[in-house]
């Protein structure tokens, strides 16, 4: 499998970014549950130009984020796992097997109830918490795991970003709408014409955000056509796609994402919180997350390549598959963010988070320790 030294960089901010998203949300969960939570909570809905800072948070600096992911996943389809249909074909149906099955669960106990809009949710995999967990391993953990894990959820996220744009749009200003599209024409006309300077392009991509937050579709959006029309050339050091990609990755994961964590789990945790796991939102949420994940990456994979349509590389066995599946419950940044999108009431959307950390956490410490396990059985084998 391709390892390139964005790659490596990739791997290494995310994994200690997972540390500083664990410290953070640690953090906001205590302090929301003090003496402070009411001035706490409160900060965070201060008031802006109209919208909260939770909200400037998630519709404007998670842009930011999403313009990493896509930068990400641009380099992957040019030069890295997706480049190969062959290496691209294992973690993509595995991709669509984790996200099919959480939904699948997740509809099995919403089905036709007020909470069923919210399907999307156990979809989702944290990129920063799965590689920070699997990086807990150490050196035992074989290469094409890392790629794997790593191509699974940028796929996971398109997926997510596929549904947000679909799914969770309620109503559209289509002029608004035909601005930002004209822009990103404009941006990929600009590509085409060999523009390396990233100023036109950031510039350019700042409009579009501010149009499509307008256009009723998610602003978020604007990051990743953004990350599109960014050159990428040979993908070299001095290409812009990598020097932006380079740029953003201490700032998201040190700053924007414990930011996001920070603003987005100020709960205060109710007396009776407990018999929220028994609501049907928290039992689809919590299912789909530690259940349906690894059953859906590791049952889609192995039907792929029992059908021939991918392989399984060699450093690679299917007990890793099914670790792997467990750290791809990890739903936490995408799965809040969904549940913003698909709720309106703070009852659900409290129930949501909560329902979404205990998965995440149970999710984490599985996958965890079936993989120290099995790593090592592999590793006492070979010696």
């Amino acid at each position: 499998m391709i390892q390139t030294k964005l790659f490596k960089e990739f791997f290494n901010s995310e994994k200690a970014g997972g540390l500083v998203l664990l410290i953070a949300t640690v953090i906001s969960l205590i302090i929301s549950n003090t003496t402070l939570q009411h001035q706490y909570i409160d900060f965070w809905e201060h008031q802006i130009n109209g919208h909260s800072i939770t909200e400037w948070i998630n519709d404007g600096l998670m842009a930011i984020f999403f313009l990493l992911i896509g930068l990400e996943l641009e380099r992957e389809i040019y030069i890295g796992e997706l480049s190969n249909i062959r290496n691209a074909s294992l973690p993509i149906i595995a991709a669509i097997g984790g996200m099919a099955m959480p939904a699948i669960i997740y509809m099995v106990f919403n089905y036709q109830t007020p909470t069923q809009h919210g399907v999307a949710i156990p979809t989702a995999t944290d990129i920063a918490f799965a590689i920070g967990i699997l990086s807990l391993l150490g050196n035992r953990v074989p290469a094409s795991l890392k790629v794997f894990l790593t191509a699974l959820a940028v796929i996971d996220d398109l997926g997510a970003i596929i549904i947000i744009a679909v799914f969770y749009t309620t109503s559209i200003s289509f002029i608004n709408l035909a601005i930002a599209l004209g822009i990103f024409v404009v941006l990929i006309i600009l590509n085409k014409l060999k523009v390396r300077n990233l100023i036109p392009y950031l510039i350019g991509g700042l409009l579009m955000w501010y149009f499509m937050l307008h256009s009723g579709i998610h602003a978020t959006i604007a990051g990743v056509l953004l990350a599109f029309t960014i050159p990428f050339g040979d993908g070299g050091e001095k290409s812009p796609s990598y020097i932006l990609q380079h740029f953003l990755h201490n700032p998201v994961s040190f700053l924007i994402l414990p930011l996001f964590a920070i603003a987005n789990t100020c709960i205060a945790i109710p007396s009776d919180w407990l018999d929220g796991f028994m609501h049907v939102n928290s039992l689809g949420i919590i299912t789909g997350l530690s259940i349906g994940k690894p059953l859906g990456i590791f049952l889609f994979s192995f039907i792929g390549v029992m059908a021939g349509i991918c392989t399984l590389p060699g450093d690679i066995k299917w007990k890793h598959i099914i670790g792997v599946g467990c750290l791809g419950g990890i739903g936490f940044t995408m799965s809040i963010f969904i549940t913003l999108l698909a709720f309106d009431d703070e009852a659900n959307i409290n129930i949501s988070k909560i329902a979404i950390l205990t998965a995440s956490l149970l999710s984490g410490i599985i996958g965890f320790l079936f993989l120290k396990f099995t790593l090592r059985e592999q590793h006492v084998e070979e010696c």
